[in-house]
């Protein structure tokens, strides 16, 4: 995030000098300029906050003075990164995306899931066999006396899957008919099945790590970032990563840290949509750079990574 001191100005100002006031250390009138009454205020503050008094509002200070929301999205690294790559790829914000599914509008048969596993591709089958297998009871809630006819699709063969794919939505509209298209939806939201929709996109998530290690980033908005361009964009070619490299090198060695790793990670966002079918540079650019700055707008859905994904400038600890 952005350093506020004296001589700052801006709306993000206002909203810390309503902040101090609200907390007990008048700023004076939030006009977005960050003057002398501010930086005491701030001073004020971050001793009551145990915090060194430098008048500075830095990711710590700010922190304080606007305590993250609990993330909509919890679990693990790689279940957060999938939550928010899966909220781009499906158009709902999670859990929703989770349990996103889509009939035979291009060939496979029925899609589902946070990255749309299919049965064309052979992608959705072993995901639902080990939920039918792991997690028998759970699934037997949900699909009642349905569930022998899930549980022979995904156990035959291709042809199987996709002949029972057809049987269960509307042909010409290409969307899965109820009861089925609630059953899945009520699968998705599930807590087992997510944790096996996290095992589907392992090697995306490994891939993307070394993505990160190779890049020298540390944040977990970084892994976030590698991990969609592994799903979206399969990877980064050598010319791209001799393009983003030049660009870390010209990143002014006393540059703090945290905007140091912003600044890498749009270098990456933008490097790699430039690279991108022209078709898709824009898409691609806006979808990586609101990874990159933390928040931004993705086909019309507002995205706030920490808020939503719990992702943030956070160190990662690698041991």
């Amino acid at each position: 995030m952005a350093t506020y001191a004296k001589g700052s100005k801006g709306d993000d100002v206002a909203r810390i000098q309503r902040a101090l006031s609200s907390a007990g250390f008048p700023a004076g009138e939030p006009d977005g300029v960050f003057g002398g009454r501010t930086e005491a205020a701030v001073k004020s503050f971050q001793t009551a906050s145990g915090l060194p008094s430098d008048g500075v509002v830095g990711p710590a200070t700010w922190n304080r003075l606007f305590p993250p929301a609990r993330p909509a999205v919890s679990g693990g690294l790689d279940q957060r990164c999938l939550a928010l790559t899966g909220s781009f790829e499906t158009g709902s914000l999670a859990p929703g995306c989770f349990a996103a599914i889509a009939g035979d509008f291009d060939g496979q048969g029925l899609s589902f899931g946070a990255l749309q596993w299919n049965f064309g591709q052979g992608t959705l089958q072993p995901l639902l066999k080990r939920m039918l297998d792991e997690h028998g009871g759970v699934a037997a809630s949900i699909f009642g006396d349905r569930l022998e006819s899930l549980r022979r699709a995904v156990g035959g063969d291709k042809a199987a899957a996709l002949a029972f794919a057809a049987s269960i939505q509307d042909a010409a509209r290409k969307t899965v008919q109820p009861p089925w298209r609630d059953m899945f939806k009520k699968l998705g939201l599930t807590p087992e099945f997510q944790a096996i929709e996290v095992t589907g996109a392992a090697a995306y998530a490994e891939r993307g790590r070394k993505l990160w290690k190779d890049y020298g980033l540390w944040s977990e908005r970084g892994q976030a970032l590698m991990f969609d361009i592994c799903v979206q964009n399969g990877g980064i070619s050598e010319a791209v990563k001799a393009r983003i490299l030049d660009d870390f090198a010209r990143i002014p060695h006393e540059t703090p840290p945290d905007q140091a790793e912003v600044a890498r990670l749009r270098s990456i966002a933008n490097r790699r949509a430039e690279a991108a079918n022209p078709r898709f540079v824009e898409d691609v650019r806006g979808r990586k750079l609101c990874i990159a700055e933390g928040r931004g707008s993705v086909h019309g859905i507002a995205y706030d990574l920490d808020a939503q994904f719990g992702l943030g400038l956070r160190r990662i600890d690698v041991g």
